[in-house]
C-alpha cells in the first residue's frame, strides 16, 4: 500500500508540475501578446524617417535608434502646451471628484433618510443610460452656459461617477457599525468621522478611484473634442489628432509615435508605482463582511 500510494503521490506531482507549466507558457505568451504594442511603439518612435520608409518589411529592431523624433514632437506642435492642460484638466477633475463621490458615498452607506434604497436604485438606473445621450445633454448645457473653450466646461460633466459612489459606498457600508457609534458617544462629528475613521480605513479603495480617473481623464477625447475647438484648451489626445491632420501628417508615423510614447509614459509610470494599492483596492472592492 505505502508503494502505491507514493506512485499516486509522484504522478500527481507530475501532473501538478506540467499543470504549472502550461500556466506560466499561456501566460507568457498573453504577456507579450499584450505587450507587444508597447514595445512597437517605442522601437517605431527611435527610427528615423528614412529608415522606417525604407522597410519594405517591419524589423522588429533597429541597429540605429534616434531621438530626433521626440524633438521633432515638441517643435512642429504645441505639445508641451497639451501636456499642460491636460495636466491641469487631470488635477481639478479628479479632486472635485473624489470630494463629491466621497461625500456622495458617505451619505448613502451612514444616513438614514426615507426613501434613501429607492434613490439609490434610481441613481444607479443612471448607469444605464448611454453615454452619447450624456454627451448631447451636457453639449447643449454647456454651451447654453457659454462655457465652451473653458476649463470649467470641460471639467464639470466629470466631476461625477455613478459606479465610484456605489464602489465607496459598498467600502464605506463594511466599516463596522460600531465605530461609528463608539464616535459619536465621544462627541465626534460626522464629517470628521468621515476624515478620521472611514477615508482611512478605505484608503486603498480611494486611491485605485484616483489613480483610475487620471487615466480616464488623461484619455479623455470625445468631450473635449466636442466642446474645444480653440488650440488653447486642447487636451493631448485631441493635440495628437490635430497633430496628425495638420503637423506630422500621415507620413512621418516615427515622429507620430515619439509623441504618442511622450503621452504614454506618464501613467505607465503610475500605473507600475501604485500596482499594488490599485491591487489591494480591487480585492477590497469585491470583498464584504
Amino acid at each position: 500500500m505505502t508503494g502505491e500510494f507514493t506512485r499516486i503521490e509522484r504522478a500527481e506531482r507530475r501532473r501538478n508540475r506540467v499543470r504549472g507549466a502550461l500556466t506560466y507558457v499561456l501566460l507568457t505568451f498573453w504577456a507579450l501578446v499584450v505587450l507587444f504594442p508597447f514595445y512597437w511603439m517605442i522601437l517605431t518612435s527611435l527610427k528615423s524617417y528614412g529608415a522606417y520608409n525604407s522597410e519594405y518589411t517591419p524589423r522588429f529592431f533597429t541597429l540605429s535608434p534616434t531621438l530626433q523624433n521626440y524633438a521633432d514632437a515638441f517643435t512642429a506642435a504645441p505639445l508641451g502646451r497639451y501636456l499642460v492642460n491636460t495636466l491641469i484638466f487631470t488635477v481639478i477633475t479628479t479632486a472635485a471628484m473624489l470630494i463629491v463621490i466621497t461625500l456622495a458615498a458617505y451619505a448613502f452607506a451612514r444616513f438614514e433618510f426615507r426613501g434613501k434604497n429607492i434613490v439609490f436604485t434610481l441613481f444607479l438606473s443612471l448607469m444605464m443610460i448611454p453615454n452619447e445621450l450624456v454627451v448631447i445633454t451636457n453639449f447643449v448645457t454647456i454651451t447654453n452656459l457659454d462655457l465652451r473653450n473653458t476649463f470649467l466646461g470641460l471639467i464639470l460633466p466629470s466631476i461625477t461617477s455613478v459606479f465610484y459612489i456605489y464602489l465607496l459606498k459598498e467600502n464605506f457600508a463594511q466599516v463596522p457599525d460600531s465605530l461609528y457609534y463608539a464616535a459619536k458617544v465621544d462627541g465626534t462629528s460626522d464629517l470628521k468621522y468621515l476624515f478620521k475613521v472611514m477615508i482611512p480605513i478605505c484608503r486603498p479603495t480611494l486611491i485605485t478611484v484616483t489613480i483610475l480617473k487620471i487615466i480616464e481623464c488623461w484619455n479623455s477625447y470625445v468631450w473635449p473634442r466636442l466642446i474645444t475647438d480653440d488650440k488653447a484648451y486642447f487636451l493631448v489626445s485631441n493635440g495628437i489628432q490635430e497633430i496628425r491632420e495638420n503637423g506630422f501628417g500621415r507620413e512621418n508615423v516615427p515622429a507620430m509615435m515619439a509623441a504618442v510614447v511622450v503621452i504614454s509614459v506618464p501613467l505607465i509610470l503610475l500605473f507600475l508605482i501604485f500596482r499594488k494599492k490599485v491591487m489591494a483596492g480591487v480585492a477590497r472592492g469585491g470583498t464584504k463582511g
